[in-house]
């Protein structure tokens, strides 16, 4: 099962690009010769002004609490294992129950184990799965369902969401939803995650509900923050992703690999709860909903360190750093 590859080239032809007004000038007010400027009285100093030296990111995380951080549930956290590291995958059932229902179901019964990465397509996705082209040659699924429905978006007014105040051209608002980019109509009540990045997607065809989770992809680009709520985002990568981000690129179309011996062999995709503790990666993340995370964005933001000369004053949903680290002995 692959992406529909007509769609997909369409996507990827959209450029966008942003125009910057030109700051109208002004004319200064005319004076006669002899008249002269009233004198300028000396502006009192605003308390504080320049007198502290604004926080990096990292001396934001150097002060954070333990309860800033959240660790990684072993339930919903894949390992994708190859033969150059592991990759470590945080699953999103709150957004794709009936998704990530089989996903696991697949995990535990080794679905993906000596399967391999088909595609690595520049500035897209990188995908894995069943190569064989033929149905009667793929894989049998075992116990896992071979359709479920589409899940492109939630539904309800009652999801918590840390949302960032800068504008996006792709939604009404955008923040974090458990932890995860995300966007949302607060008018419709639905909320969805967003193509940042590193997000874990469910490979289909044409029909909404063709995909399964049995091939599934990682943004490895620019955001292409138009498939958002025409794909089911399963996830996203928490640790690894250049493992997957430096393979070498498919010459196929859409970067799909056209020999077999292109292809990345996978060792195993397992649910670290299904991992020996001592095996498992022990990671925690910085939650969203904290005070930290808030001046985190601002330092973002507006970065004010010695290099940047001009802040920008805006930060795009996907260019939010979500850091991680290890669990603390």
């Amino acid at each position: 099962m692959h992406f529909n590859r007509v769609v997909l080239l369409s996507a990827m032809l959209g450029l966008a690009c942003t125009a910057h007004a030109a700051k109208p000038t002004k004319k200064p007010a005319t004076r006669s010769s002899t008249q002269k400027a009233p004198a300028r009285k000396a502006e009192p100093a605003t308390p504080g002004a320049q007198t502290t030296k604004p926080k990096s990111m990292q001396e934001i995380l150097d002060a954070t609490q333990a309860s800033d951080w959240r660790t990684l549930d072993p339930a919903n956290t894949l390992y994708l294992d190859l033969a150059s590291g592991r990759v470590v995958i945080e699953l999103a059932p709150g957004f794709a129950p009936a998704h990530v229902a089989n996903i696991r179901t697949l995990a535990k019964e080794g679905y993906w184990n000596g399967l391999s990465i088909n595609r690595s397509q520049d500035n897209f996705v990188v995908q894995w799965g069943d190569a064989a082209e033929d149905d009667q040659q793929k894989k049998p699924l075992g116990t896992a369902q071979a359709k479920v429905p589409a899940e492109f978006e939630r539904t309800g007014k009652g999801v918590k969401f840390d949302r960032l105040p800068d504008s996006d051209g792709w939604a009404p608002q955008v923040g974090f939803a458990e932890g995860f980019p995300a966007a949302r109509d607060p008018q419709a009540g639905k909320t969805w995650l967003a193509h940042c990045y590193g997000a874990i997607g469910a490979g289909r065809d044409v029909a909404a509900d063709s995909s399964n989770g049995t091939e599934l992809y990682v943004v490895t680009g620019q955001s292409p923050r138009q498939l958002d709520r025409n794909i089911t985002v399963v996830g996203r990568v928490v640790q690894g992703i250049e493992l997957l981000s430096v393979l070498p690129r498919g010459t196929g179309p859409l970067g799909f690999y056209e020999k077999p011996e292109q292809r990345t062999a996978i060792k195993a995709i397992r649910l670290a709860s299904e991992v020996p503790e001592n095996d498992r990666v022990p990671l925690e993340l910085l939650r969203t909903d904290t005070p930290a995370f808030t001046q985190l964005v601002e330092a973002r933001r507006n970065r004010r360190d010695e290099w940047y000369k001009r802040p920008a004053g805006h930060i795009d949903l996907c260019n939010v750093p979500l850091p991680v680290r290890p669990v603390k002995k």
